[in-house]
């Protein structure tokens, strides 16, 4: 290769005729010789090489050295991708050699053929522009006889014989003419030439004068190349031999199956399939499935069972057989027991029991009935996917669940087609013939959580699950046989059921699972939480005792949901530390947690409450929001200062709050004289509304009449009721507006001590769901207009 690392080797072949190199002392070497840096290969004295010089400075090196005396010096670069090496970049110990042939190629390409010569080590480098020019010391060769030496040479001898056996590369004339040479040095130059060796073990080689070291040192090279090469050889015997065995025992199974039918006997193919046969007809296939798994029988009996199209077919044929197709379990129809069941592991919940007790009935009632579809929605930890465990205990039916969540592909709800290679059902297949029942309770879990993409959409393929009208006729891409999904129970559970595709959520019944209380909670923790924690733990109840205002702390100060899941994780880690202490002491005592305890083993409360404050200033009212863990209250503040007439928002609202905001202050504009407000200067004084809690993103237009109550407020002077929180909607009109989430804003408004609730004439039906216990100690006023909220939330007096 050229300088600059543009050339490349095209070609390397070695002549290992009897002609031995001319030396320095048979024709006479110039003092100064051109430098030509090779990135990929070592030439040796006595090699032969093609060469190709594609950079311009080597073409122009080359065209002078052919122009002269024909000599160059081939030295290694240290570095293959120099592109202009320079004296640091090449070894100092090269070959001398000499241009036989020159063959100019197309863009300044060169191709010569080199013949090298001898050994030489670099004393000096003259000039480097436009080419490496330096004087060399040739380095003469130290011929040595001695017994040792004669050892080497036939071990050598011996060991190149047998790699040349093994090798392809190396034809014939260049092994007779490499064993049969009588110049040692120049024999294992040759030996070297022709074996795959690194390139800094040949540069060693090239360095090392001695014969008898440069032989030391290639007995190694040869032993491994030996190695490499009879491994390689096994290799290649050995997928030879695998492929005339697969080969020979097809021959071998024809044979016996020839035999066996002369005989009159039967193969062991032959009885697997009949076997087959004799399952189908137990199973009771429907008369469609029947037909299709005797003909794949039959297709399967003239299929060799050494062929990837047996195992494809007999494994489809097993799908078939081991569905449940008449299958199913029985249900336990006792509704008492039923309803004490659910009681037991699940406290509330009234709705979803007593719509499953009612599928109970019916079921008791006329015996064969489509399951109903029901989706289960609630936000996390409310008990879903646990729920649907304790319907299928008890009906007294098996149960699975499939996630949905992050599912993209069709395929997993339709299985893929028997022409892909690993084709399987679908989920819900496979779930039925795992669970051998036509009649399972199935809960598709996080059912808003499914996506599309390229390979399908699952929402779309649900369609026809879903619908009890057509999971009759349920065809699985796999089976390519209609399956009856009638009778099976299918729970779906959703967080949210706005990004449940419109179709499929008219074809589920859908049953909210609504926030629990701090008084439920607190049930929950003492029945169900903390004795399966005890139990988990190894602990006994007498060993750690809970009292109500430490489970009460726990609820509000270290947990903020809407369920119980973060309540039983902090449960755990208090029972994890008793256990801790129990486990180091011999002679412990009984653990009683109080509050002390909890804060030194689990630090201070994470989580604070907004309560009900003194209002001492006009421009304040209090609204309530829901979030996915349960109701807030939120403080809102109004002021006025100099400015152009505007209307300034802040603490991180989102439009839909910013336009409530809007709408409430031009309604108390458009009424000001009926409403008695003295708006004054409009166009010289700015409104700014803030919501504490700034970090918070904040939306939704149920906070519209708290707005407005903080508007009338700073504009009549008069301060609102410390004890009055409100929520709804204010139209242009001033109409209040109903809004959801009631339940949650009221448990918020009792938990925080508001005395005095307002909420929408057109929730009503709304407040029959919150808990009695608020319903007792909180007084509920439903408003239509945004005078009803004035006039119940400010007071007489000016502040």
């Amino acid at each position: 290769m050229a300088p600059g690392g543009k050339s490349v080797v095209d070609i390397l072949e070695v002549s290992a005729g009897p002609k031995e190199p001319q030396t320095a002392a048979q024709e006479s070497i110039p003092k100064q010789i051109p430098i030509l840096g090779l990135s990929d290969i070592v030439i040796f004295p006595g090699m032969i090489a093609p060469l190709l010089i594609e950079s311009a400075e080597g073409g122009q090196l080359i065209n002078d050295v052919v122009a002269g005396n024909r000599y160059l010096g081939l030295v290694l670069q240290k570095n293959a991708e120099a592109e202009n090496p320079t004296p640091d970049d090449l070894w100092e110990h090269g070959c001398l050699a000499r241009i036989q042939k020159m063959v100019k190629g197309p863009e300044e390409s060169v191709r010569i053929l080199i013949e090298g010569l001898e050994r030489f080590k670099i004393k000096h480098y003259v000039t480097l522009e436009p080419y490496l020019i330096a004087t060399l010391k040739v380095l003469p060769v130290k011929a040595e006889d001695s017994p040792e030496i004669t050892a080497l040479i036939r071990t050598a001898r011996k060991q190149f014989e047998r790699i040349a056996e093994l090798s392809s590369s190396i034809n014939e004339e260049a092994k007779l003419a490499i064993l049969k040479h009588e110049n040692p040095g120049l024999m294992t130059d040759l030996m070297v030439g022709n074996l795959n060796v690194q390139l800094d073990d040949q540069q060693s080689l090239l360095e090392t004068c001695s014969v008898k070291e440069r032989l030391n040192l290639l007995l190694p090279l040869l032993s491994r190349e030996f190695e490499v090469l009879k491994l390689g050889s096994k290799i290649q015997k050995d997928v030879s031999a695998a492929m005339s065995k697969s080969q020979r025992d097809f021959f071998l199974r024809e044979q016996i199956r020839a035999i066996q039918k002369e005989l009159g006997e039967t193969d062991p193919t032959t009885s697997e399939l009949n076997s087959l046969r004799e399952q189908m007809k137990a199973k009771g296939l429907t008369p469609e499935a029947r037909t299709v798994c005797l003909k794949e029988l039959d297709r399967l009996q003239r299929i060799p069972s050494s062929t990837a199209e047996y195992t494809v077919a007999r494994s489809y044929v097993e799908w078939l057989i081991e569905l449940p197709w008449s299958q199913s379990t029985p249900d336990k129809l006792d509704l008492d027991t039923a309803a004490e069941l659910l009681d037991a592991q699940h406290h509330g919940l009234t709705k979803v029991k007593e719509r499953l007790l009612e599928f109970l009935a019916v079921i008791k009632l006329k015996k064969h009935l489509k399951g109903p579809i029901l989706c289960l929605v609630g936000p996390p930890g409310v008990g879903k996917t646990s729920l649907g465990m304790s319907v299928a205990s008890a009906l007294g039916r098996k149960f699975a669940r499939i996630a949905l969540g992050g599912m993209r592909d069709e395929a997993e709800i339709r299985g893929h087609r028997r022409t892909y290679v690993g084709a399987l059902p679908g989920r819900i297949i496979q779930s039925l013939r795992r669970l051998q029942s036509n009649n399972p309770v199935i809960l598709l879990d996080e059912f808003d959580k499914m996506s599309a993409d390229l390979r399908g959409d699952p929402a779309s393929a649900l369609l026809e699950v879903l619908d009890p009208q057509q999971n009759a006729n349920f065809t699985d891409h796999y089976l390519d046989v209609p399956f009856d999904l009638s009778r099976v129970l299918f729970i779906t559970t959703a967080n949210w059921i706005d990004p449940v595709h419109p179709a499929l959520q008219d074809r589920v019944e859908v049953i909210e699972l609504p926030s629990y209380t701090q008084t439920e909670k607190l049930l929950i923790a003492k029945r169900h939480l903390i004795p399966h924690q005890l139990s988990e733990h190894g602990l006994k109840k007498s060993q750690v005792k809970f009292g109500n205002p430490v489970i009460k702390r726990l609820i509000s100060g270290y947990t903020r949901e809407a369920g119980v899941r973060q309540l039983d994780r902090q449960i755990a880690s208090v029972t994890r530390k008793a256990a801790k202490h129990f486990a180091t002491r011999s002679r412990a005592k009984p653990i009683t947690i109080s509050n002390q305890w909890l804060t030194d083993k689990l630090g201070p409360d994470r989580y604070h409450y907004e309560t009900a404050e003194i209002i001492n200033d006009s421009g304040i009212a209090v609204g309530l929001a829901w979030t996915p863990s349960g109701g807030e209250i939120l403080y809102i503040e109004a002021t006025q200062l100099p400015g152009r007439g505007n209307l300034i928002l802040t603490g991180s609202l989102g439009d839909v709050m910013k336009e409530s905001a809007q709408a409430a202050l031009t309604f108390l504009r458009s009424q000001a004289v009926a409403l008695n407000l003295k708006i004054e200067n409009v166009d010289k004084q700015d409104i700014h509304i803030h919501v504490p809690t700034g970090a918070t993103p904040k939306d939704g237009p149920s906070a519209g009449v708290a707005i407005a109550a903080a508007l009338a407020s700073l504009f009549t002077r008069r301060r609102i009721r410390s004890d009055v929180a409100m929520t709804g909607e204010v139209s242009l009109r001033g109409r209040v507006l109903p809004v959801g989430g009631i339940r949650e804003k009221a448990l918020a408004a009792f938990r925080s001590g508001f005395k005095t609730l307002l909420i929408p004439d057109r929730n009503r039906n709304d407040w029959r769901e919150v808990p009695d216990e608020v319903k007792k100690r909180v007084k509920v006023h439903f408003v239509k207009q945004v005078s009803d909220i004035i006039r119940l939330s400010l007071l007489k007096w000016l502040v």
